[in-house]
């Protein structure tokens, strides 16, 4: 018998063999904004060189630029998650595009170090609760037996934007200018901002059977503290936030990387490093959907396998960066950008297996807070800090050791998982 999470409720979430067309079209767009959020985010990272060449910046100054986002966005998700879940979803979703278009547009307008950092943290306003939100609009239109899948191939809509910010990016700056990089990326998240909530509806969603916004039913909710009550979610949430410390220093840096120790140009070195980044997207969806198949039957499985995930990631990131420069180190850093953020799926599921349905913006919003403050947000700025006096390969050198204490924080969770679904 499949394995159903207790407070699942069936009347609300029907499993139903199918899924409806009109589930697909609002993933599409939601899926396309988180590529907005993330090229609007990543394409500063292709433009590195540029800058710190123009401006004169020391590696810890671009890794504050490139940080700054994930730590408004960790500061910030849950207060703004909060006013979502009162607010509504959708209408809250499409003015945080609007917000991070915008302050894109002002980051190729900076004509200084600190303009550009002003419109980088307003970037990061604005792109502070659209994953938690996003994620709790798709969770109400999706089957529960799909919650991994879906949580994991949402979420890869980020390393996808990644690849499309830096690849993009990288192309436009070396033709056109950084600036007009900003500037492009910009222009393409307002019209995504634009279509989205004429297309989107509460009522339409609501149709599907599965449940919807809380917006569009009675406002009987669960209390807040209903997302931090139990060790395995707690341990999830800090499992999952160390982890993607390696997920957000890895395309940080890799730009830079290949330039220093491969000798590439700006466009050569930002091209490699989005094909890098490509297997981190399918490392969290093949990986999420693994956790979803083997954990129908044992929901043992799923802190088990984010267990694993974390060790595999840890030991291909040492070996990658131990080896010279050449093929078989880049062909180990694909391996290892595979498992960065594997454990996307499997922290999703356990997050919402463990809170109710009407309090899931804020349960992932919490997620989002540690992933951002844990993760993302060190990640980028502790690694610049250290290549200032140990080199950028040294840096990067010390990436396993968040790996393991993801491992050592999911062991935990591992240990009281089951009796915490019962209760």
């Amino acid at each position: 018998m499949a394995f159903v999470p207790p407070q699942a409720d069936t009347a609300k979430h029907p499993d139903k063999g199918g899924v409806a067309a009109y589930s697909w079209i609002v993933f599409a767009l939601t899926f396309g904004l988180l590529i907005s959020d993330w090229m609007a985010r990543q394409v500063l990272n292709a433009v590195f060189p540029l800058l710190k060449a123009e401006w004169a910046l020391s590696d810890g100054q671009l890794g504050a630029l490139s940080g700054v986002v994930a730590l408004m966005v960790g500061l910030l998700t849950f207060p703004l998650s909060l006013l979502a879940d009162r607010w509504g979803r959708i209408k809250s979703l499409a003015i945080m595009a609007v917000l991070w278009s915008l302050a894109t547009l002002l980051c190729g307008l900076a004509e200084n170090y600190g303009q550009m950092l002003a419109g980088r943290i307003l970037v990061g306003v604005g792109e502070a609760a659209y994953g938690s939100v996003g994620i709790a609009v798709l969770l109400s239109v999706f089957p529960v037996r799909m919650r991994a899948t879906v949580t994991a191939a949402f979420m890869a809509g980020g390393l996808v934007g990644q690849v499309l910010g830096v690849a993009v990016g990288g192309q436009i700056a070396a033709t056109y200018g950084w600036r007009m990089a900003f500037n492009a990326i910009a222009i393409g998240g307002l019209v995504l901002a634009l279509l989205y909530p004429l297309i989107v509806t509460g009522k339409r969603m609501a149709a599907l059977g599965y449940g919807s916004p809380p917006s569009d039913t009675p406002d009987v909710r669960p209390p807040i503290r209903s997302v931090i009550k139990d060790r395995a979610l707690k341990c999830a949430y800090i499992g999952g936030g160390l982890q993607l410390y390696v997920a957000g220093a890895v395309p940080a840096w890799l730009p830079s990387f290949f330039g220093r120790y491969y000798d590439m140009d700006v466009k050569s070195a930002a091209g490699l490093a989005a094909l890098i980044i490509l297997p981190t997207g399918a490392g969290m969806v093949l990986c999420g959907m693994l956790s979803d198949r083997m954990s129908k039957t044992s929901p043992m499985m799923t802190p088990r396998l984010a267990i694993t995930y974390c060790l595999l990631s840890a030991g291909f990131t040492a070996i990658t960066f131990a080896l010279p420069a050449g093929p078989f180190q880049i062909a180990s850093l694909c391996v290892a950008a595979f498992f960065a953020a594997s454990t996307t799926g499997p922290t999703g599921a356990m997050v919402a297996n463990l809170t109710p349905l009407a309090i899931h913006g804020t349960a992932f919003a919490t997620m989002t807070l540690a992933n951002n403050l844990l993760g993302l947000a060190p990640g980028p700025i502790i690694t610049g800090r250290l290549a200032d006096s140990l080199g950028l390969l040294g840096a990067l050198q010390l990436l396993p050791l968040a790996s393991l204490a993801a491992a050592l924080a999911f062991f935990i969770a591992k240990r009281s998982y089951t009796g915490d679904l019962e209760r």
